[in-house]
């Protein structure tokens, strides 16, 4: 049966095809008393082999498309399906027991993971607790029948469903298959939507229920733009996606031929539009798409796709690789931002209340805890900023206080570096990100002693608006264009330009279209953004007169008290609205 939904436009881009629920199954089973101990063993021995050949065939996907050191972890996994110590008692729970396999593999690996986990003092054993785990929850699914989806495996066009998609599950997505996503939850600013504009993949998100409403194999519809959604649709339908997505095709190609082309506005002047990204693959995006810089690269990736703290080297490789593949352009490098919704399994960070307002970021690498963390990270940064244009920003600064603190570390890791000989760039900018409101409301001092601000919109509007972005019950405060928002992006941009410093814009605002109109007019110098936003910004900017939009920002600030009536207010300044 054919059935609409509507959720939140996060990616845009228009697909049709079959469904791939990606959500944990149902893995709870009843202790049963068996007769026949050598069925159950065999049963065991099945779904033994049937788990080794599933993660054979996961472990070559990962290899293609992470790399042999990323594939590692399925190594260790596979060593724990063929344990003869493990099987075996596994085994003779089963016979000693007279109980189901299922019963029997979790009695035994429970007990592992419990020995293992008590190994304080030995962090290999430790991490072998996590691979028990995962390995015996494949087994179980297998011994009862039920299919554990994993998003590397998927090998024909598909569109993913699923509650939400952590960082690594979209990071595992291949784009060649996966023509889509749609959640029940997120937004437009939540970590998923960003990676699929990264990875140009249609997405939907915040649509309540559709897992509950998608079965496996349903054909399904998505608008990315619209934030329509049709599962089964009719032919008719189907067609209309169809021209849809080829229309949509169309005006990508002719923003495409803006690759090279200046960013200035139709009287000719100048904005710089720069590319957010996550992890040095995406620097192909960056450049393919024409961006003039990296306006964010966010390091916690490095941490979230390892299995320990990334060695310096490590990140000084990862550093490197992208400043050499921006061929001089500028790059901002925002330190690690942990804490919040991203955590590290190997970082054991205290449980919060209010996480998005707890320890986190800044906050974590100017601790006793995360000094050594931080250190590492400003040393493989000082150490790559020969291969580039490096800029450093530090996230989450509330206080002037907190940016002195890194920046000392950062003055005392270079005389470090240098006093050892090794050669550090003269010419690193280092400036702060500002997203919480204090920082905003205190820019004019903070603009004495960074070299550059770089707003963060994504939490400075939920930070503003006492409103969490990714709680659909409030979502209708995370307003981008309230004139509160407006007036502390204002603040910060002033403040910049008053002690000659710039001001640029790393949350997704910057590349809101409704939103850029007004950034220009309020003078903003550096726009970044899903590096698929950038031409079809490029486009809109060349549109736009700079004398008209001063005053359409001017009146946004002074006259207007909501965000309907700055929208309502464009008309009079852009038409085509």
């Amino acid at each position: 049966m054919t059935e609409m939904l509507n959720g939140i436009a996060a990616s845009d881009g228009v697909a049709v095809a079959k469904a791939y629920l990606l959500v944990q199954p149902d893995l709870s089973f009843e202790t049963v008393t068996v007769q026949d101990t050598n069925a159950e063993e065999a049963r065991l021995d099945v779904a033994l082999q049937a788990s080794q050949d599933e993660l054979s065939v996961i472990r070559e996907k990962a290899v293609e498309s992470l790399g042999e050191e990323a594939a590692s972890v399925f190594d260790a996994h596979l060593m724990v399906l063929a344990d003869p110590e493990m099987i075996s008692q596994i085994k003779e729970t089963i016979r000693a027991k007279q109980t189901n396999a299922e019963t029997g593999l979790k009695e035994v690996t429970d007990m592992f993971i419990t020995i293992f986990e008590g190994m304080e003092d030995n962090p290999y054993m430790q991490e072998r607790a996590a691979d028990i785990r995962d390995v015996a929850k494949r087994v179980l699914a297998h011994l009862l029948g039920v299919k554990l989806p994993n998003p590397a495996t998927i090998d024909e066009e598909s569109i993913v469903i699923a509650h939400d998609l952590t960082p690594s599950d979209t990071a595992q997505l291949n784009k060649q298959f996966v023509k889509a996503f749609v959640t029940n939850i997120g937004g437009r600013t939540s970590h998923s939507a960003i990676m699929a504009r990264t990875l140009e993949i249609a997405a939907v998100l915040g649509t309540n229920d559709i897992t509950q409403r998608v079965k496996d194999g349903d054909i399904v519809a998505v608008n990315g733009i619209t934030g329509e959604v049709i599962i089964n649709p009719s032919q008719d339908q189907i067609v209309a996606f169809k021209e849809a997505g080829a229309a949509y095709a169309k005006q990508k190609a002719e923003w495409a031929l803006l690759k090279d082309a200046e960013t200035v506005t139709a009287d000719g002047q100048h904005f710089e539009l720069a590319a957010n990204i996550g992890t040095p693959k995406d620097v192909e995006g960056v450049n393919d798409n024409g961006a003039e810089a990296v306006g964010l690269y966010r390091t916690e990736f490095l941490y979230m796709d390892s299995q320990d703290f990334p060695t310096e080297d490590e990140q000084y490789e990862a550093y490197k690789a992208v400043l050499e593949g921006m061929n001089g352009k500028p790059v901002v490098v925002r330190t690690m931002d942990i804490g919040g919704d991203k955590e590290l399994p190997y970082f054991d960070l205290p449980k919060e209340m209010n996480p998005f307002l707890g320890y986190r970021a800044l906050r974590i690498s100017i601790s006793e805890t995360g000094d050594a963390m931080f250190r590492t990270q400003i040393r493989a940064l000082l150490r790559a900023s020969v291969h580039g244009q490096l800029r450093i920003m530090f996230p989450m600064v509330a206080l002037l206080k907190e940016f002195r603190a890194a920046k000392a570390v950062f003055e005392e890791e270079k005389a470090k570096l240098t006093a050892e000989g090794i050669a550090v760039s003269e010419d690193i900018q280092v400036g702060i990100m500002i997203e919480i409101p204090a920082a905003a409301m205190l820019a004019d001092q903070f603009a004495k002693e960074v070299d550059f601000f770089s707003i963060g919109t994504n939490d400075l509007i939920q930070y503003t608006m006492a409103a969490d972005r990714m709680n659909e019950q409030v979502s209708y405060l995370y307003q981008p264009y309230n004139p509160s928002i407006l007036r502390l992006i204002n603040n910060v941009i002033k403040a910049a330009h008053a002690e000659g410093k710039w001001a640029g814009m790393c949350g997704e605002m910057a590349g809101d279209q409704q939103a850029v109109p007004l950034l220009v007019g309020m003078g903003l110098d550096e726009f970044s953004m899903s590096a698929t936003s950038v031409l079809r910004t490029r486009s809109l900017m060349k549109t736009l007169d700079i004398a008209k939009m001063r005053e359409y920002a001017q009146r946004a600030l002074t006259e207007c008290s909501t965000a309907e009536e700055v929208l309502d207010l464009a008309k009079d300044y852009l038409p085509e609205n």
